[in-house]
């Protein structure tokens, strides 16, 4: 398969099997069936420029769950902080034997940089605003689990969506299986552009009034707004009153209809504690399962079959 860089472009027959991967990686992600063996004397190397949690962690556990050993780098831990480049970074690191790299940074594009730079595969953790790929396959893993089959499903991302790399992979995901999805939020941070990302049979339209994006959606994805990217001032102070989940909004759901969220979570600005919490619509920590599920499973097709290089 070579590097993960991106969902947009991917064949439909490629996602597929990657999110069958994940279904069958469950178990072992949840602890309930034995550790694999399919890394067993293989180092993965974390380099991660940007905050993590969930992604991080989960890329660890996945490779402990496959038998293999990670390191993780950071910027205040390496010499990125004395001026070198991310490239020359990667590059170091693939010469200490690793299999492969898992790279998240702030630049947009700057995995398909190091890809570009180093012999060994690269997945992209998250690149600036531009993808964030095996979120996607979480994302959409976890919404197979609940209904089966995405197609013709309806699926309201609510949000930031113009700095979202998470938007961006799951519609690109979502659309390629046939689901229909609804980018929404406040004018400053959706455009009409974001219509034409389409890449399969599935429709994607743009909405800035959440009641109406609720009325028919089969799932409801939260998206935090991202302060760190300055979009705190493309905001107003009644945010939580236009695009926040209440209870009262999540009332207007179908029965069925579940509510994800990539996190972390702005409890109160974007969703309240009581949607977050909800035992019975709430998906959020079983995205977290699905997570070290699909990163096995993007493991194992990437690196499992490959020595490690350093030529």
């Amino acid at each position: 398969m070579g590097d993960f860089l991106t969902i947009s472009g991917m064949k439909r027959t490629d996602l597929v099997r990657l999110l069958q991967a994940t279904r069958r990686n469950l178990p072992v992600a949840e602890g309930t069936e034995p550790h694999r063996t399919s890394l067993h004397g293989r180092v993965i190397a974390n380099l991660f420029f940007e905050d993590s949690t969930r992604t991080r962690c989960s890329f660890e556990t996945a490779v402990h769950r496959l038998g293999g050993q990670v390191f993780n780098l950071t910027p205040s831990g390496s010499s990125m902080s004395k001026g070198e480049s991310l490239v020359d970074t990667a590059r170091n690191i693939e010469c200490m034997g690793v299999t492969a790299i898992v790279m998240r940074c702030g630049v947009s594009g700057g995995a398909q940089m190091v890809a570009d730079g180093v012999k060994c595969p690269v997945i992209n953790a998250g690149d600036g605003r531009h993808e964030h790929p095996t979120q996607a396959l979480l994302d959409v893993s976890t919404l197979l689990e609940e209904f089966g089959s995405v197609e013709g499903r309806t699926v309201s991302i609510v949000g930031d969506i113009s700095n979202s790399r998470v938007a961006r992979s799951v519609t690109h995901a979502l659309s390629l299986l046939g689901a229909s999805v609804r980018l929404v939020g406040p004018p400053t941070l959706v455009s009409k552009a974001f219509e034409h990302i389409a890449e399969g049979p599935g429709i994607v339209r743009v909405m800035t009034n959440l009641d109406e994006a609720l009325d028919g959606s089969d799932a409801v994805m939260m998206l935090r707004v991202q302060f760190e990217r300055a979009a705190g001032g493309a905001i107003a102070s009644d945010y939580r009153n236009m695009f926040g989940l209440t209870p009262e909004r999540m009332a207007r759901l179908a029965p069925h209809a579940v509510v994800l969220h990539p996190g972390p979570m702005n409890r109160g600005i974007e969703i309240d504690d009581r949607v977050a919490d909800d035992p019975m619509r709430s998906r959020i920590l079983r995205q977290v399962t699905h997570g070290v599920a699909a990163r096995m499973a993007v493991l194992e097709e990437v690196v499992a079959s490959l020595e490690p290089v350093c030529r």
